[in-house]
């Protein structure tokens, strides 16, 4: 098999990862064939899978300008993936250019390219980090300089917490990421759910667990919302992707009812 150009060595080709599963769905090109097949499969399993990727992309794209808008001007992506087109330090240095956004992820492909894409914008690095370590983690964005911490931080943690079984006790992460941030400090976060398609979550659940070397853990609007203590719930609270705050008809990928994931924003009071 042979490695693309943009695959660093090391990355197991015959494994297929989350973030470049969604990369698949998005229609993006870093990925690999491992990673295109488990998407299939789920596609097989669950037709509108490309849409709940394009909802969390939309829901990213609304939250990130929300929180410039209030005054964020830094940004730490945890679980960041592959950095696409219309990614966070795109969205948030068109409004203004003086923002910093540091992705920190533990997938070196993603790493990789986003280095690659970054080179030349002095105000947006990566970092390879894992969430279940996020004391490390949180010492990794000090050391990197792109996020200083005596400054309102906008925490981002796009559809990564559903990697994290409760063994890894999730919320005590997010509670630590909280404890470092200051007053004034946000968090975006999205979370795929069981609320409203049980079985299709149970299905796709089960199709994770078999294709990746990390499983999926659709949790209740009960589950994601506890995420959210210690920080102050913006409205609408924690709803279903496409309901948050949506700007037009092309946020909405998926019919409300529907969606198989669930977003909130909160603020460090």
């Amino acid at each position: 098999m042979e490695r693309p150009a943009w695959a660093p060595e090391g990355v197991d080709m015959a494994q297929a990862s989350p973030a470049r599963m969604y990369d698949a769905l998005l229609g993006g090109s870093h990925n690999f064939d491992i990673d295109r097949r488990a998407a299939e499969m789920g596609k097989a399993l669950v037709p509108d899978l490309p849409r709940l990727a394009l909802s969390n992309r939309a829901f990213l794209r609304r939250s990130v300008r929300f929180l410039v808008d209030s005054g964020i001007r830094q940004f730490l992506d945890i679980g960041s993936g592959i950095p696409t087109a219309g990614n966070v330090h795109e969205i948030a240095q068109e409004i203004d250019p003086g923002c910093r956004v540091l992705y920190a992820d533990i997938d070196p492909v993603a790493v990789a390219h986003a280095r690659a894409i970054l080179q030349g914008n002095d105000r947006a690095a990566a970092i390879e980090a894992d969430l279940r370590k996020p004391v490390d983690l949180l010492a990794a964005a000090r050391e990197s300089g792109m996020i200083d911490f005596e400054q309102p931080v906008g925490v981002l943690l796009f559809a990564v917490l559903h990697l994290l079984g409760d063994d890894d006790r999730p919320a005590d992460t997010v509670a630590t990421v909280r404890a470092a941030v200051p007053a004034g400090s946000y968090i975006a976060l999205s979370h795929l759910s069981s609320a409203s398609r049980p079985e299709d979550a149970a299905k796709l659940g089960a199709n994770a667990a078999g294709k990746s070397n990390v499983g999926i853990h659709f949790r209740s609007r009960e589950a994601i919302t506890e995420f959210f203590e210690g920080w102050d719930l913006v409205e609408p609270g924690v709803v279903e992707l496409p309901v948050w705050r949506p700007e037009s008809e092309r946020d909405q990928h998926e019919a409300p009812g529907r969606s198989l994931g669930l977003a909130g924003v909160g603020r460090k009071g």
